[in-house]
């Protein structure tokens, strides 16, 4: 049988449903979101514009091991979420802990690496000239805390796949507060610079991994043995496949960092460097409300497709795709308007304030339909179809940005690396909507749901 609270998935109406779901999964991003956003600001105040530079040279390789986390997180997620459905509570058991076990030993192993190719790395990711000790700084401390940041994404998940987002949210919530404080205390207090930033990051991991701790061991309804933490080929093998989706993306999102990284170096120096960071900051703030509806419509599509509730999961992702445009929509409109004073809460470079504005508009411009691709390919990770999932959240960085990223310059210089994202993100949304409009015709006309 399932859970108490994960049968309400089942039960409960869809609109209440996504809402419960989905409003703490915001608000926890939304705290993340602002954590990073003013982290910045602080940064870029109290430091100054390359430091911010720096940091987004750091990101994406801390992030991609990190992601193994969240891949790991989303994939056993899936599993659990659809166990759940079927009331099938010790496959997901079985599945949390082999999730612990994975994350332990890949994040361990890929942190080993970074650490020995770090001088490699850092210049790679676009670390050159007067960043490379800036980043370094950074980037050597904050991998210290990568494996806790790794045991935090993968809980989340879980967590939110046992349908208690409250949960989640505080877990997301605690870090971003006590990051924020040590900020003040280490940069502005103690005037420790990048190496005060980098501490206070890591020591919030430590807050996260602490709180979701508490929570497995008093209010889990995944009460796992110590057998259940040796690895099992099959449980390994269906969370690889569905959590490579994430990974997939993650590790697609470092490459472009990688590539933007570099392209704006040779075209415009740390300056353009400064205002993609700025950019990066941004679209995860201003879109909270989307990523935070896509996660929770993750464990209600997952269990209601494996409880075989046709109705209810054409109803929901119906009921999705109207918010998702809807809260788009408006985020589009915002930061069309409020561009410029957005440059200004950064830093006081008036180099990176004047570009910024321009270029930010130009990155949101194809948000409206952004809603469109996320869910498409959340609702294939949703129901164990990984291979579509992964092709699907491809297409948004992979198979259309990049090639557009390295031609458009050549034709309009630094405008293009800036125009490629709305164009890549509109061709990726056509693909996902033709092929998630046919997955659900034929789910509508199955006369037997899939298992």
């Amino acid at each position: 049988m399932a859970t108490q609270k994960a049968a309400q998935l089942g039960q409960l109406p869809i609109g209440k449903l996504l809402l419960q779901q989905s409003v703490p999964a915001s608000i926890g991003i939304l705290a993340m979101s602002i954590n990073i956003l003013v982290d910045t600001i602080f940064v870029g105040q109290w430091i100054g514009a390359d430091a911010i530079a720096a940091i987004n040279v750091v990101l994406p390789v801390s992030f991609f091991i990190g992601a193994l986390g969240m891949a790991i997180g989303i994939g056993g997620g899936s599993i659990i979420s659809r166990a759940l459905g079927k009331g099938n509570a010790e496959k997901a058991r079985e599945t949390f802990g082999n999730q612990l076990t994975l994350t332990l030993l890949l994040c361990l192993s890929f942190v080993l690496g970074g650490l020995y190719f770090s001088d490699s790395l850092i210049p790679l990711f676009g670390g050159q000239g007067r960043l490379f000790s800036l980043a370094k700084t950074y980037y050597v401390i904050v991998l210290y805390g990568v494996p806790v940041l790794g045991f935090c994404m993968m809980g989340n998940n879980v967590v939110r796949a046992e349908g208690k987002p409250k949960y989640s949210m505080y877990a997301m919530l605690l870090p971003s507060i006590s990051n924020l404080l040590m900020d003040v205390i280490f940069i502005k207090g103690m005037g420790w610079g990048m190496t005060g930033a980098a501490w206070a990051t890591t020591l919030s991991y430590g807050v996260c991994a602490s709180y979701l701790l508490y929570f497995f061991i008093r209010h889990s309804e995944l009460k796992i043995h110590w057998e259940q933490l040796l690895l099992k080929p099959v449980i390994v093998k269906e969370i690889g496949s569905l959590g490579m989706v994430t990974l997939a993306r993650q590790a697609v999102v470092s490459l472009v960092v990688l590539i933007v990284n570099n392209l704006l170096f040779d075209y415009g120096g740390e300056a353009q460097l400064a205002v993609y960071a700025i950019i990066s900051r941004m679209l995860m703030f201003a879109l909270f409300p989307v990523l935070g509806i896509t996660q929770g419509f993750l464990p209600i599509a997952g269990f209601n497709y494996g409880a075989h509730n046709k109705e209810r999961v054409i109803t929901l992702i119906r009921l999705t795709l109207i918010v998702v445009t809807v809260m788009a929509s408006l985020v589009f409109g915002l930061i069309f308007i409020f561009a410029a004073p957005i440059a200004q809460l950064f830093t006081n470079d008036s180099e990176v304030i004047t570009q910024t504005p321009y270029a930010l508009r130009w990155v949101f411009a194809a948000t409206p339909i952004l809603g469109i691709q996320l869910i498409g390919a959340a609702y294939f990770q949703a129901i164990g179809k990984a291979i579509p999932a992964l092709l699907l959240t491809l297409t948004r960085q992979g198979f259309f940005f990049l090639p557009l990223v390295f031609i458009l310059p050549s034709y309009f210089g630094i405008d293009g690396i800036w125009m490629a994202f709305p164009i890549g993100e509109a061709l990726a949304t056509i693909i996902t909507a033709f092929f998630l409009f046919r997955e659900l015709k034929k789910y509508r006309n199955s006369e037997v749901p899939e298992a």
